[in-house]
Parts: C-alpha cells; structure tokens; sequence
C-alpha cells in the first residue's frame, strides 16, 4: 500500500522526462489508446515469477522490459526473497548505470532505466522474525536461506532500508488523518526545483545522478559531518558505495529542508537509513 502511494508524492514530470518515459512505452507497444503522451511517473510491478528477459528487456526483436517501462519512475517487487535470485542479480548493473544494453544477432540497443526500485519482504518466511506479539516459528536455518536470496551486491545499491512494525487495530479505528499527500507533495516539488535549477547545466535533473566529481562540488562536509561519516563507516563497515549514497541521501534530505549545505544532522539521517542490512544480513 505505502508503495503504491508513492507515485503521489513523486515531483510532476517535466517534458523532457515525459518525453523519454512515452518514448519507451511507445516502442514497447503499450502506449495507453487515445493518449500521444504520458503525463504521470509509471509505476510497475511485476509478478515474482517474471523472467529476467522480461525484468530488463530482450527477445528475438529486443523491446524494453519492467526496468525501462519504470523509467524515471518506480519498480515494486513484492516479497523479494520469492524472486528468483539470478533474475534479482541482473538489476545490479541498471541500478548503477541508469541505463541498459540488450545485444541480440539481429540489433544491440541501449533503453535507459532510471527507475526508483522500491521492495518489500518479511524478516523470515513465517513473517515473525523479532515480532513483540507472535513467537517465529522459522528454524535458523531457514531464516538464513531466506534472506540469503537478497546479495550484499545487491542490498549495497539500495539507499534506504526501513524496518516497518505491524500496525494494530488501535492505530488503523483512529479517525486522526496524517499528513496528506498533496501537501508532502508541495516540499517534494521545491527540492526538485532547487535541484534542477543546481544541475541544470549539467543535464541532469536530481541528486540521484550525480557523479563523484559533482558530488566533490556539491556534497561537502563540514567537520562535525565528516566525524559522524568517519565513525559510521569503522563501526557498521559500510562500503565505497554506500558512502556516495549516504552523501546523496544526505544533499536530498538537506533540500527537502531548504537548506544550502549538508549538516550533521542530515547525515545522521541519511545512515540511519544504511543499518538495516547490518542488522539482518551482517550475522
């Protein structure tokens, strides 16, 4: 449910990335009837038996799969660990480079992909793993087997990892509304601008793309930042990549509050957002 709202909160297209987006679904042949142009951000997801032909694209006349038709918008994939793991793998490299080449007998294309991939699963197969109201009923074992589905590789290209409790009936009856999704929306759409207006004569349009050498401008450190970072990385051993991640989380929470240089406390932030692998993974 949380991941089909995000659409909502997502920044509005510009043309250029409505262009690209109706680009794609227009060679994949699924254009929507009586419409030239994709005005919303796509969101995809596939059923866990999807092939990894059909994940990134190919076929005897190679056209774009799931990750290019989520272009510069989501890719849900439900129960992670029911995916198969060679399929998952195949992500690794899109997630990387925005971008993937698919090489048949008959043509070698290139369909970009950057998706924002969002995915869910169960801390153990029976769902209870660390549960406060029901005992697990999982062996280590199979804990272990479950979870080893998901590659370091792959959880390292993630920037964020929640852990979400269950929620009980007295929090699901209360008639209190939270924030709505217009309204978060409104903060969404200024970080955005501030970010195309940074970048724009780069050509590029959010943090996401960065490259180290932009972000040598743009995410620096003052010391009190860089000795929280320096402390986080000997305590959790996060990676080289998992450090360009965290200052890119960091510039993005940091424009959502309007402000013009990264701080402590965003950083702080953006690694708490880097434990949950530690947690789980790191046994």
């Amino acid at each position: 449910m949380l991941a089909r709202r995000l659409p909502t909160i997502l920044p509005d297209l510009c043309f250029e990335e409505a262009l690209e987006i109706t680009k794609i679904h227009s060679i994949a042949g699924i254009l929507p009837e009586n419409a030239s142009f994709i005005k919303e951000r796509p969101f995809r997801s596939p059923h866990h038996t999807v092939s990894g032909v059909s994940l990134v694209g190919g076929g005897k006349i190679p056209k774009p799969g799931e990750i290019s038709l989520a272009h510069y918008g989501v890719l849900f994939l439900d129960e992670l660990p029911e995916f198969q793991k060679n399929t998952l793998e195949v992500l690794r490299g899109p997630l990387e480079d925005g971008k993937i080449s698919i090489t048949r007998v008959s043509a070698s294309l290139t369909y970009p992909c950057e998706f924002m991939l969002i995915a869910s699963m169960n801390p153990c197969p029976c769902g209870y793993y660390g549960s406060k109201e029901k005992e697990c009923t999982c062996s280590e074992q199979a804990i272990q087997r479950y979870r080893n589905k998901i590659s370091g590789p792959l959880l390292d290209r993630i920037d964020i990892h929640m852990e979400v409790e269950g929620v009980k009936y007295e929090k699901l009856k209360d008639e209190k509304r939270g924030e709505s999704s217009s309204k978060i929306k409104e903060r969404v759409n200024r970080a955005r601008e501030i970010q195309k207006m940074r970048y724009q004569k780069y050509g590029i349009f959010s943090n996401s793309e960065l490259t180290p050498k932009l972000m040598d401008i743009y995410c620096k450190l003052d010391i009190p930042s860089k000795t929280i970072l320096e402390k986080a990385f000997s305590q959790l051993g996060l990676s080289a990549r998992a450090y360009g991640r965290i200052l890119k989380v960091a510039r993005t929470i940091a424009d959502l509050e309007e402000c013009e240089r990264i701080q402590k406390e965003h950083i702080a932030e953006a690694i708490q957002y880097r434990s949950l692998d530690r947690k789980y993974w790191n046994r």
